[in-house]
């Protein structure tokens, strides 16, 4: 199904190096907003600079892919010593497609991580690869944001690693 995860995690920091080893994940595509921090924060969330330190020790390829324009991407991305591709028109698959050529990773490698049902899953699955949802850091309070979570919610996975 479309708007399926094959596995969800409450934060991003649950994510584990034996989880990815055991699936066959050498790389992650991340999302930016709500999944390494809160939306427009320039700093990551707690414990992402330890998790990826730790994906980067065990070889973890990483690269952000965001729907954001650069000036909101690239200095979160140079904070984090990441790769990205902003502008990813996620569910589309051009940022999916841009992050596994340049990981140098076949898709049955690669995972997307992201927060978002109708833009992360969606278009991981479109692309076909693996999905690794996360709980959103904090839910925005913008009502297109609102209704948009509403629409989510029958898709939210039950089950959290």
């Amino acid at each position: 199904m479309l708007f399926r995860s094959d596995a969800a995690f409450r934060r991003v920091t649950d994510i584990t190096v034996p989880f990815l080893r055991e699936n066959n994940v050498n790389g992650l595509v991340l999302d930016l907003d709500n999944t390494l921090t809160t939306h427009d924060n320039p700093k990551p969330a707690d414990g992402v600079l330890d998790w990826i330190r730790t994906m980067k020790e065990n070889s973890i390829k990483l690269m952000i892919v965001s729907n954001n324009h650069p000036p909101r991407v690239r200095p979160f991305a140079d904070m984090l010593g990441l790769d990205f591709v902003s502008e990813g028109r996620k569910p589309l698959t051009k940022g999916f497609r841009e992050a596994c050529a340049r990981m140098s990773l076949p898709k049955r490698e690669v995972a997307a991580v992201g927060d978002q049902i109708f833009t992360d899953v969606l278009g991981a699955n479109i692309f076909g690869i693996k999905m690794l949802y996360v709980s959103p850091i904090q839910h925005e309070t913008t009502k297109f944001f609102k209704v948009k979570r509403f629409l989510e919610r029958p898709f939210i996975p039950k089950k959290f690693y």
